[in-house]
C-alpha cells in the first residue's frame, strides 16, 4: 500500500462491519479513493472457525462472535496505522450488518480506562457480552415470535401504521423476545445494554457509548416516529410485549438507551485510546454510524427518480421517498445523513417477498445445482430462454420459491410452486427454463410491488419522478386487455403496461448484477436502464463469483461511510467561526456529494474515478478466483454458508466452473450433473442452444452479448447444508455430493465474462456509475401482459388454494 505524506490533504475514513470481513475505505476531499484494508473473518481469523464469517446451527439459527468483530478491528487498524498516516484523517464514518451486541452487567469496561498499550480484545474478552454469539440478519429463528408480536399488535397493517414496518423473521423486537423465551434466563437476566452492531462499531472508535441513528431505531420494530415536527420516541406497549411485563419492558427501554435524530452530525470525537495506540489526531470526529444497506444506497447518491437494487441473500430495492406514509407494502426509513433544517427525508425499501432471508441467494444456488454445471450455463440459459419460460403468448410459465416463512402475507407459505399453462406441476416440461423463472419471479414481484407502493402516493407526484434524460417512447395506448375494468376484475390497482411510474434508472449492486443476463432482465422488467458502481464492474473482472469485493476494491458500505463523514467534516467546517467554507456542504447530501464529484470531474479533465488500490489485475478471461484470497463468502449481503475445498452442492465459495460447452451438451439425452434433455416432454419450440437460440430475443444493446458471455456467482457463501436446503437430486439424476462417491472430474474450466461497461453518459461517470444493460420495450411489454397473471397465481398461493 502507498505511504501517504503527513502534511497532505485531508483524509476521510470509512468502516464496514460486514458478514464476511471488515472493511475500511479512505476517501480524500474530493472523493477519490485512497486506501483500502480489509480483515477477512476466515481466513485471517481462522481460531473461531466460522463460514463466510457466521456459524450455523439447526433450526435456522445464524450466529456470529461478537468477539471476532473486536479482534478484527484490531487487525484492521495495525493495517491502516502500517500503511498510511492516520494523523490526515479528519472523520470517520461506518456502517454495519443487521445484528444486536449484549454486554453484561458486569464487568461493563469504562471506555476512556481502555490501556493503549494492549488491543481491544485483550481488555474486551467474550466473557464481557451476555450473549457471546449474537443472531444476525440471515437468522430466521425467531419467526414465530415475529408473528405472534404482529398479532399481538392487531395484525400486520396496524402493526406497520403504529412502528413504521411489519414483522419479519430477524426483525430485533422478535430477537429480543426470542431470546427471553427461549434462551437460557441467564442470558436476559445478565445483560445491561444491547446495541446494534454499527452502534457497536462507533463506540469502540468514539471511546464512549454511542446511540443508534432513527434510521436504525425504525428498523427495530419498537420506535415510533413522529413525523413532520413531532419527534419519534420508544414504543413502550411494544416492549412490554419483548420483555413480558412493564417492569422488564422499561428494562429493555433503559437497554436500548437513546436516538439520535438526526445522522447529520458528530457523535463524538474519536477515542484516547486510537489516538495514543494508532496515532490518529485528537480532534478526528466521528460521525453517526449506520446499517450497510442504507450506507450502500448513499454511496450511490440516487436521484428522486432512481431505484437502488441490491442483490444478495435478501435482495431489497430502495428509493427515495417525500413523505411518511407507513404502510405493510414496504418499510420506511428515516435518511440517516440529514441536515436538522432540511425537510425530513425518507427511504422506502422493497423486500421481494421471494427474497427475505434465505429465499434470494439460496434459490438461486439451488437451481444452478440442480440444472446446470455452472454459473457460466446458469447465465446461458436465463439469457437465451425467452420471458416468460416460452415464446408463446399463452403458455408462459411461472415459479415461486419460498423455501422458508416469509413475512405477510406469505407467513403461512412454504415450497417450491411451478406453473404451467396456468395449472400447478411439479416440474417444468423443459428443465431449461428453471433459472430464468426463478429470476422473473424475484424481479417481478419487486417490480410489482413498487407499483403498488407508487399508488400510495409516498414518493410524491410523477412530475417529481420524471425519467428526466433518459429517452423514453411514450406507453403504447389503447393495448388490449389495458381497460380499467379488466384491471379491477384482475385485482391490480395499477397499469402494468405503463411504465412512466417506474424508476427512471436502476442502480444494482451484489453479485447478481455481475451475470450479464440478470442485468438484462432487471432493465426489461423495470424499462429502465441498469447501472452499477465502476468498483464492482472493475471487480467482477477479478473475482466475479462473490458479492465480497477483490482485493484492494473498496466494498460500497465502506465508501458510504467515508461520503458521510466528509458531508460532515465540510458542514461543521463551513459553519465554523472563520472557516474557510472550502469544505462546507451546502446542500442534502446526495446534492453535495454530486457537487464534489462533479468538481473533482472538471478539475481532473473528466478523469474516471479510481475504482481500486493496488487491487489485483482482471483476470484475463475473467477465470480464475484470485484477488487477494479470503473467504468469498460475501459481503453485508453474505448468505449463511460455510465453503470447502471443492464444490459440494449448494453454495459452494470458490466456483467450480467447468467446460463452456456444458449447454451444448445439455441438448444431448441425460447428459451428466442432472441436466436434463432438453427435448424431454415438449421444450420452448427450438431445437438448439447456441446463436438460432440467442435470436429467439430481439437483440438490442443491452442483449446482443449477454447469451455468449459467461456469468459470475449469485454470491451464495459455502457449502451445502443439510439444515436449509432440500435434495438436490430428487428425480434429477445426479449424484449426491454427501453420498462419498469419487468426486466428479472437472474438465476445462469456463472464462467467466461479467457485465462490462456500456458508453456512459457524463452524469452517470462523474459519480463512479457504469451503464450495463439498455431496456427492450418489447420484452418490458412481454413483462407487463405476464403480471396479471402472475398477481393471479400469487393471490392463489397465499389463500392456500394450490
Amino acid at each position: 500500500m502507498p505511504s501517504v505524506s503527513k502534511n497532505g490533504p485531508a483524509l476521510f475514513l470509512g468502516l464496514e462491519l460486514a458478514t464476511d470481513q471488515l472493511r475500511a475505505s479512505i476517501v480524500d476531499e474530493s472523493l477519490e479513493l485512497v486506501g483500502v484494508e480489509c480483515v477477512d473473518f476466515d481466513s485471517e481469523l481462522s481460531e473461531y472457525q466460522t463460514q463466510g464469517g457466521i456459524f450455523t446451527t439447526p433450526g435456522d439459527a445464524y450466529t456470529t462472535p461478537v468477539d471476532m468483530w473486536v479482534k478484527a478491528l484490531d487487525l484492521l487498524l495495525e493495517k491502516l496505522q502500517k500503511n498510511y498516516e492516520l494523523t490526515r484523517v479528519k472523520a470517520i464514518g461506518g456502517a454495519a450488518q443487521h445484528a444486536l451486541v449484549w454486554w453484561k452487567s458486569t464487568p461493563i469496561p469504562s471506555f476512556p480506562a481502555l490501556d493503549p498499550r494492549l488491543p481491544l480484545h485483550a481488555q474486551l474478552p467474550p466473557n464481557t457480552f451476555s450473549l457471546p454469539n449474537t443472531p444476525i440478519a440471515q437468522d430466521t429463528s425467531a419467526h414465530t415470535h415475529a408473528l405472534a408480536l404482529e398479532a399481538l399488535l392487531g395484525g400486520p397493517d396496524l402493526m406497520a401504521s403504529r412502528v413504521g414496518i411489519c414483522a419479519h423473521a430477524s426483525l430485533l423486537a422478535a430477537q429480543l423476545l426470542r431470546v427471553r423465551e427461549a434462551w437460557p434466563v441467564d442470558v436476559w437476566n445478565k445483560t445491561s445494554k444491547i446495541q446494534v452492531a454499527s452502534s457497536f462499531l462507533g463506540s469502540l472508535v468514539c471511546g464512549k457509548w454511542v446511540g443508534m441513528g432513527e434510521s436504525e431505531a425504525a428498523a427495530t420494530g419498537m420506535w415510533v416516529h413522529g413525523g413532520g415536527a413531532q419527534e419519534g420516541y420508544w414504543d413502550e406497549g411494544v416492549m412490554d410485549i419483548v420483555g413480558g411485563s412493564r417492569e422488564e419492558g422499561r428494562k429493555v427501554r433503559a437497554w436500548l438507551g437513546e436516538v439520535d435524530l438526526y445522522g447529520g452530525k458528530r457523535v463524538g470525537c474519536v477515542s484516547r485510546y486510537l489516538v495514543d495506540r494508532y496515532g490518529f489526531d485528537p480532534d478526528t470526529m466521528v460521525s453517526q454510524f449506520t446499517s450497510d444497506y442504507l450506507s450502500t444506497y448513499l454511496s450511490l447518491c440516487p436521484s428522486p427518480a432512481d431505484a437502488v437494487l441490491s442483490f444478495g441473500p435478501m435482495d431489497v430495492m430502495l428509493t427515495p421517498a417525500q413523505h411518511y406514509l407507513p404502510t405493510r407494502l414496504y418499510s420506511l426509513f428515516p435518511h440517516p445523513a440529514q441536515d436538522s433544517n432540511e425537510k425530513r427525508k425518507y427511504i422506502a425499501m422493497l423486500t421481494s417477498r421471494y427474497n427475505l432471508a434465505r429465499n434470494a441467494d439460496v434459490p438461486r444456488a439451488l437451481v444452478r445445482d440442480m440444472y446446470t454445471k455452472s454459473w457460466s450455463a446458469f447465465d446461458r440459459l436465463v439469457a437465451i430462454v425467452p420471458p416468460g419460460g416460452s415464446i408463446g403468448l399463452d403458455d408462459k410459465l411461472f415459479s415461486f420459491w419460498l423455501l422458508q416463512g416469509d413475512s405477510f402475507p406469505f407467513s403461512h407459505v412454504k415450497g417450491i410452486f411451478r406453473f404451467e399453462t396456468g395449472i400447478k406441476v411439479n416440474e417444468f416440461r423443459d428443465l431449461r427454463a428453471n433459472p430464468r423463472c426463478l429470476l422473473e419471479s424475484q424481479v417481478i414481484s419487486l417490480r410489482v410491488r413498487w407499483s403498488r407502493m407508487i399508488a400510495t402516493g409516498l414518493l410524491g407526484s410523477g412530475s417529481s419522478r420524471g425519467r428526466g434524460n433518459v429517452a423514453q417512447t411514450p406507453p403504447p395506448q389503447n393495448l388490449p386487455g389495458r381497460s380499467s375494468s379488466v384491471m379491477s376484475s384482475l385485482g391490480l390497482p395499477f397499469d402494468p403496461y405503463d411504465y412512466t411510474p417506474l424508476p427512471a434508472r436502476v442502480l444494482a449492486t451484489g453479485a447478481a448484477t455481475n451475470f450479464p443476463s440478470v442485468a438484462n432482465l432487471v432493465g426489461d422488467v423495470f424499462n429502465a436502464p441498469v447501472f452499477v458502481p465502476t468498483t464492482q464492474v472493475d471487480s467482477a473482472q477479478v473475482v466475479p463469483h462473490r458479492n465480497a469485493p477483490a482485493s484492494g476494491f473498496p466494498g460500497r458500505a465502506a465508501l458510504g461511510g467515508a461520503y458521510i463523514a466528509r458531508w460532515v467534516w465540510g458542514k461543521e467546517r463551513g459553519s465554523s467561526p472563520g472557516g474557510s467554507g472550502a469544505g462546507r456542504g451546502l446542500g442534502g447530501f446526495e446534492d453535495e456529494m454530486r457537487r464534489l464529484l462533479g468538481k473533482r470531474w472538471v478539475a481532473t479533465g473528466a478523469l474516471p474515478l479510481r475504482t481500486n488500490v493496488n487491487g489485483a489485475s482482471p483476470a484475463v478471461g475473467g477465470s480464475g478466483s484470485t484477488g487477494g484470497g479470503g473467504s468469498g463468502a460475501n459481503s453485508g449481503a453474505s448468505t449463511p454458508y460455510g465453503h470447502g475445498p471443492s464444490r459440494s452442492g449448494l453454495g459452494s465459495t470458490v466456483f467450480v466452473e467447468e467446460d463452456e460447452d456444458e449447454v451444448e451438451e445439455m441438448e444431448k439425452n441425460g447428459s451428466g450433473n442432472g441436466v436434463v434433455s432438453p427435448n424431454a416432454g415438449g421444450g420452448f419450440g427450438f431445437g438448439e442452444i447456441g446463436d438460432n437460440a440467442l435470436r429467439m430475443r430481439t437483440q438490442t444493446s443491452s442483449t446482443v452479448d449477454s447469451g455468449t458471455s459467461g456469468s459470475s456467482s449469485l454470491a451464495l457463501g459455502g457449502g451445502s447444508t443439510a439444515f436449509t436446503t432440500p435434495d438436490m437430486n430428487t428425480g434429477l439424476g445426479s449424484p449426491d455430493p454427501n453420498a462419498g462417491g469419487p468426486p466428479t472430474p472437472t474438465t476445462t474450466t469456463t472464462a467467466l465474462t461479467p457485465v462490462t461497461a456500456m458508453p456512459t453518459a457524463d452524469i452517470e461517470a462523474q459519480i463512479g456509475l457504469a451503464k450495463v444493460a439498455e431496456p427492450d420495450v418489447d420484452a418490458f411489454m412481454t413483462y407487463a401482459a405476464i403480471v396479471p397473471e402472475y398477481c393471479r397465481l400469487e393471490s392463489m398461493l397465499v389463500k392456500s388454494l394450490v
